[in-house]
């Protein structure tokens, strides 16, 4: 399963970024028991995939995450998922780590996911389709309430929507905070202070046409001259300092049409996700976390067992 996987190439590819180093949940998050029996966060969102349509898994890891999550993946994914690692040696950005995964993805369309939250299969069967029959980027949104799950203040990414459904820009809001009353509000000082839980916000469930590789390799060279255009970096010291290249600013400039590289503006659909998106993002979270997915177990929202139904 470690090679370039082959067998799922009429299917979107799953890019999972793994690579972080999770310093406020003080361990390796892809790896968090959140499961009915015990099985981990990866383990839920790659499950969740291939039962939505998707084919091939790349998963992106870091020099401190990869061993325990390669070993991970060997020992608990069945053998029919096609799973390729893509390394990113030093920590320069989402974007950087997608444009790390390039060789392995090929020059189909793809999906990028957080590997510390589960989407479930609903908004990824609507993003597999949009990508099997479209010929636009897309994003898709959660609803900020369904996206919150203890009172801890996160960061979350406002998603702005022109009247035609394409995002307008994304506008990162941090310190937000669901309050007892069931209202939110951030404490980052930008306007307004109160926010609606209906506002639709991005939690990094993106969907990119091969369009997209030219701008990921644009944005990071022009901030890392010495990165190669398929993200690897051959020599630390010869890095313009660790500039992050995070992909929601790339693909903001792409939007405006002000990316580095002088390309034309490209287009991003807005995908209503439905149900909830919840993830860890403290370790506190955890427990409430495993709760909320035993009811959606018991309510019959998500299969008890993983693998079913997918492959």
């Amino acid at each position: 399963m470690t090679g370039p996987a082959t067998s799922g190439r009429d299917r979107p590819v799953l890019v999972v970024l793994a690579a972080g180093m999770a310093k406020r949940y003080g361990g390796c998050k892809p790896l968090a028991p959140l499961g009915l029996h015990g099985e981990a966060v990866l383990d839920l969102t790659v499950a969740d995939a291939t039962a939505a349509g998707f084919g091939d898994v790349v998963i992106i890891i870091g020099p401190t995450t990869g061993p325990p999550i390669s070993y991970h993946v060997r020992q608990c994914f069945p053998p029919w998922v096609p799973v390729s690692f893509a390394e990113q040696t030093v920590p320069l950005g989402t974007a950087h780590a997608v444009l790390c995964a390039r060789k392995h993805v090929g020059d189909g369309p793809f999906a990028v996911v957080n590997s510390d939250d589960v989407y479930g299969t609903p908004p990824l069967a609507l993003l597999a389709r949009h990508l099997e029959h479209g010929d636009e980027h897309a994003i898709v949104s959660f609803r900020l309430r369904d996206t919150v799950v203890t009172g801890d203040p996160v960061t979350r990414g406002t998603c702005e929507v022109r009247p035609d459904g394409r995002l307008e820009r994304l506008v990162e809001r941090r310190s937000v905070t669901w309050r007892a009353d069931d209202t939110f509000g951030s404490a980052d000082g930008a306007v307004p202070a109160e926010l609606s839980g209906e506002t639709p916000v991005s939690m990094n469930l993106w969907g990119f046409q091969p369009t997209i590789w030219p701008v990921l390799e644009a944005s990071v060279l022009a901030a890392h001259p010495s990165v190669a255009p398929d993200g690897a970096v051959r020599d630390r010291t010869e890095l313009a300092g660790e500039h992050e290249v995070l992909l929601p600013e790339v693909v903001g400039d792409m939007i405006a049409g002000t990316a580095p590289g002088g390309g034309p503006a490209q287009s991003v659909r807005v995908i209503n996700g439905p149900g909830r998106c919840i993830g860890v993002t403290h370790a506190d979270d955890l427990p409430v976390v495993r709760d909320e997915l035993a009811t959606m177990i018991g309510r019959g929202i998500r299969p008890e067992w993983l693998w079913e139904g997918a492959g």
